[in-house]
């Protein structure tokens, strides 16, 4: 006996706008009724005619309220004519993985339920994110549609008596209106351990990793523990303890899944006792990652994807097809560009957020990218991805038979070093933020420049000339759409960079994110902390932004 759909009526929320990184806010917004309906119905109101007997996967970082949402979505998908829904096995998917599986399986798109690096639990934040089918995250034109569309909706459809199992593996049908409703249940992990080992030597890793290092993987009790299991435990034949916090929890035990030197100290902690050559943790839906060295050598990301363009030879699938080119985002620092620049290769600037990389890789333009923000990718899926880093690091660790260290100081010998550092203000009063950035862009307003521009800096003997200022915009080569407003540049004569973005994957407030990049040509400097080789130039731009008047913060939450 068949299904039948049934319409509920509704009503507008106000603010269901996605930003960089799909829709994000406290989990307790999400689990309003119709709050999660609304906004999945017009999800698929944005994806129009391709959605009647399209495919879609479906899948989380296994936080609070995850597996009720699968459920809405399951049934929503039900009533509006999907034909097949891909889950991963208890609703569990990287968000890595789901671009895979989308690629793979050649769906129309995916519904990733996540707030990545963002805290989870009741009391947590929630996110809901659709990637299209090439892989990655919507573009703004779809994404535009949704919020236009939640702006008006006045009822949903769901068939409630659609129920799945979504533990165990294997087929669901139904019959929904008097169509064919399937749901499929797989492996969380088995489609990306085929993909990782069609891009790299597992052989070869595995044998480096069974020599004389040792290594260690912290999952922060995210998704990212059942592929770490898989690949570093099962795969590599690593022991146990090569893996912690692999067991994925709904509120990340109680931690922010942020993998970085203020969320991850237990890492920091770890490889500082000497014992363990390489370290590294993902976020909570596995794609980004930080890297460490022995006795807690940090590799900044910005240091992290040069590295990796520098030395693509050791990974198998460049070796095979070349690097075509590099991108990174704008305020991610100049190393990549130097290595572009001396292999002879383009390098693409592009806003925040890893749907601009996209279109560049669609085009055969980009294959390696990378992101300050500890998200580094290939043009193997079309999301950043964490694990794959990792392997990455892993293989170029095998193939040059040198420290992670040492390996950083050849590179800042070859190109010189990009000091980098990022400043986060978290959860600052919204009207505050948005008063320091008008202020800032009225110092760079191109009727104003004049008195800006040229004006000198100094800090502890140390001074800076302002050569260029403006809010970054950039025209997408492929598709010649126009990003606006994507970020205050403050450009000195020597190319050192100030820049200041409002955050986009906030869930509530606002965070300021202060980038500060200074070149130096001077190996004395190389093993000195960027904190105080950056200090001067940090102090100027405190100064030049009065951020401390404007926020009342005296310090930052998290420094990069």
């Amino acid at each position: 006996m068949g299904l039948s759909s049934e319409t509920v009526a509704t009503r507008p929320f106000e603010g269901q706008k996605p930003g960089t990184s799909g829709l994000r806010r406290k989990t307790t917004i999400f689990q309003q009724p119709h709050y999660t309906e609304n906004f999945v119905q017009s999800t698929f109101s944005a994806v129009g005619r391709e959605l009647a007997g399209s495919t879609l996967v479906i899948g989380g970082d296994g936080r609070f309220f995850m597996k009720a949402a699968v459920d809405i979505i399951v049934k929503m998908a039900a009533a509006n004519g999907v034909r097949r829904l891909i889950i991963g096995q208890n609703g569990l998917f990287s968000t890595p993985a789901v671009s895979c599986v989308i690629r793979k399986r050649q769906a129309t798109g995916g519904i990733i339920l996540t707030a990545s690096h963002n805290p989870g639990g009741p009391d947590g934040d929630f996110g809901i994110k659709y990637n299209t089918a090439n892989g990655g995250p919507a573009p703004e034109r779809i994404t535009s549609q949704i919020f236009e569309h939640t702006k008006t909706i006045s009822e949903y459809k769901i068939c409630r008596g659609v129920e799945v199992d979504i533990s165990k593996t294997g087929l669901n049908d139904f019959n929904v209106n008097g169509n064919s409703f399937t749901v499929e249940v797989i492996d969380s992990v088995a489609d990306y351990v085929i993909k990782m080992k069609q891009i790299f030597d597992f052989p070869a890793i595995k044998e480096f990793l069974n020599g004389d290092i040792k290594i260690v993987i912290n999952a922060m009790h995210g998704v990212m523990g059942v592929y770490a299991k898989q690949i570093f435990l099962k795969e590599f034949g690593l022991p146990a303890d090569s893996c912690v916090n692999c067991e994925p929890k709904e509120d990340f035990g109680g931690h922010h899944p942020d993998p970085n030197l203020t969320y991850a100290p237990d890492l920091l902690a770890l490889l500082k006792k000497g014992i363990h050559g390489f370290g590294a943790a993902f976020d909570g839906d596995g794609d980004r990652n930080m890297i460490l060295g022995k006795n807690g050598f940090f590799v900044s990301p910005c240091d992290s994807v040069s590295v990796m363009a520098a030395n693509a030879e050791y990974i198998p699938y460049f070796k095979k097809n070349g690097v075509k080119g590099l991108s990174r985002s704008m305020p991610t620092s100049g190393a990549l560009d130097r290595v572009a620049a001396e292999k002879g290769i383009d390098c693409y600037e592009v806003p925040t957020g890893w749907k601009f990389f996209g279109n560049l890789m669609d085009a055969g333009k980009v294959s390696l990218c990378g992101e300050e923000s500890y998200g580094t990718g290939s043009d193997h899926i079309r999301e950043k991805d964490g694990c794959w880093a990792v392997l990455a690091w892993l293989s170029i660790l095998a193939g040059r038979k040198q420290t992670v260290e040492e390996i950083l100081m050849d590179h800042w010998k070859t190109y010189g070093r990009n000091f980098f550092t990022r400043w986060d203000y978290e959860d600052v009063a919204a009207d505050k933020a948005k008063a320091m950035v008008a202020r800032l862009r009225t110092l760079i307003d191109a009727t104003q420049t004049a008195d800006f521009i040229g004006r000198s800096f100094t800090q502890e003997g140390k001074s800076y000339i302002i050569a260029k200022a403006d809010d970054f915009e950039y025209t997408d080569p492929i598709d010649h759409s126009v990003a606006k407003n994507q970020g205050i540049r403050i450009i000195m004569e020597d190319g050192s960079r100030i820049i200041f973005r409002l955050s986009g994957t906030s869930s509530s407030g606002a965070t300021i994110r202060m980038y500060i990049d200074n070149y130096i040509d001077d190996p004395s400097t190389y093993g000195q902390d960027a904190q105080v080789v950056l200090k001067p130039f940090i102090q100027i731009a405190l100064e030049i932004s009065k951020l401390k008047e404007f926020t009342g913060r005296d310090a930052p939450t998290v420094i990069t």
